[in-house]
This record gives C-alpha cells, sequence and structure tokens, in this order.
C-alpha cells in the first residue's frame, strides 16, 4: 500500500503527464475499485466493463485531486468511481451491444472527459474520430447505440437526480452501503465541532436547541452549521 506521501506525489507526477504514475495509482487502488464495481455487477454490465468504468472513475480523481482538499485521495475517489459507472448505468447501459462497440463506446467517454476537463467543452466528431482511428460514422453509431428512448432509468423528479429505478425495490443494498461507506469517510474528515454536531443529531437524537447548550453556541449558529455540513455531504454523494 502507498503512503499518503507517496499517493500525493504520484497524483502530482500523473497531473503533470507522467502515464507511469497514473497507471501505479490505478494498480495501487484497483482493490478499491473492485470493492465498488461488486456493487453493479447485477446491472447487466460485464465486469471487466464495470472495472475499466470504475479505473475512468479514478483518474478523473487522479485530474482533480488536490491536497488542500484535506482528505485522503481514496476518500474524494469513491464518490467519482461511483459516478462514473453509476452514470453509465444510467445514460448508456440499458441496450445490449457487442461487445467492440462498448469498447469504443467507453473510449470515447474516455477521450470525451479528458477533453472536456482541458477545453471546457465536449469534442466534435471528427476529433473523436482522428483520435480513435475510425470513420466519423462509426463514432456516431457507437454514441447513438448506447442510447435508448424511455426506460427505467429515464428522469422523473423536479431536479434531475433520481430516476425510476431508484425508487423501485431491487432487494439488494449494495448503492446503500455504498452512501454509508462515503458518509462514514466524509464525517471523519469533518472538524471536531462539526462531527459533534452531526453526530449528537443524527446518531444521538438530540434536538438544535439541546446541541446549541451543549456546545455552547445558540441554535442558530448550529442549524448553520448543520445545513452547511448537509450541502457538502449531498455533494459527495453526488
Amino acid at each position: 500500500m502507498l503512503d499518503y506521501t507517496e499517493t500525493v506525489g504520484l497524483i502530482t507526477a500523473a497531473q503533470g503527464g507522467d502515464e507511469s504514475a497514473k497507471e501505479k495509482l490505478i494498480v495501487h487502488n484497483m482493490p478499491l475499485i473492485k470493492s465498488i464495481a461488486a456493487r453493479y455487477r447485477n446491472k447487466m454490465i460485464e465486469y471487466d466493463d464495470l472495472l475499466q468504468l470504475g479505473a475512468m472513475g479514478l483518474v478523473k480523481a487522479v485530474n482533480n485531486f488536490d491536497a488542500s482538499f484535506g482528505v485522503r485521495f481514496s476518500t474524494y475517489a469513491v464518490p467519482m468511481i461511483a459516478g462514473e459507472i453509476k452514470r453509465f448505468i444510467r445514460d448508456d447501459g440499458a441496450i445490449k451491444v457487442s461487445r467492440a462497440l462498448k469498447s469504443t463506446s467507453l473510449k470515447i467517454q474516455q477521450i470525451t472527459s479528458e477533453y472536456k476537463l482541458e477545453h471546457g467543452e465536449a469534442p466534435g466528431v471528427d476529433y473523436l474520430a482522428e483520435k480513435l482511428g475510425v470513420d466519423p460514422q462509426e463514432v456516431v453509431f457507437a454514441m447513438d447505440s448506447s442510447k435508448y428512448p424511455v426506460s427505467l432509468y429515464e428522469k422523473y423528479d423536479d431536479d434531475n437526480s433520481q430516476c425510476v429505478m431508484d425508487k423501485l425495490a431491487t432487494g439488494e443494498n449494495g448503492d446503500e452501503m455504498l452512501d454509508k461507506m462515503i458518509i462514514k469517510d466524509f464525517i471523519k474528515t469533518l472538524p471536531e465541532r462539526e462531527k459533534t454536531v452531526i453526530v449528537l443529531r443524527y446518531f444521538k437524537d438530540k434536538t438544535q436547541s439541546e446541541i446549541a447548550k451543549i456546545l455552547g453556541v445558540s441554535q442558530v449558529q448550529v442549524s448553520r452549521i448543520e445545513s452547511k455540513i448537509i450541502s457538502e455531504m449531498k455533494k459527495a454523494l453526488a
């Protein structure tokens, strides 16, 4: 296992264009990727594809990580790895297509993500075709093959954060377990006072007034602290 200093060193090198550092980070974090990917094995997507998606999420975490965040890299990477898999399942995973077509589609997503990171916008079809060494028509076909009309993954709520599938009972708790892991790691990163507010409020069932008396602050301050933490927690789970 890499310690914190080694991890940050490799991340800095990878962000500077060192591909070997990026590969080493993927290899050393593969147990984390596998543990997250395993929770989605029932989604009609092959396990190897889930691992590839998880690796793409890890690369995004590497590209965006900043040591000043004050969190462990693994804590920061978990929601990005899970998010990449969830996004694919939601947007592209409903149709059975050939492995070659799925491979092309995954490569398009990876190139698109890297291009957006550098240029702030999506690349054109011609650029994607040139990078992949294929005809533009093949790129369009690969992109269209992952689209579908109406499905269980269709968004239905006002803020576009959930789809129909999110509300169906499946008898499985993979997503719930993953969310709990994210929340647990998130709480560990909080300053002592904020951590105390969350523990008392949601684990000890204390009211804001009771917490205010315990901490020697006003109820308004407790309310503000709680609102801030909940907002940050929602971002971590997005």
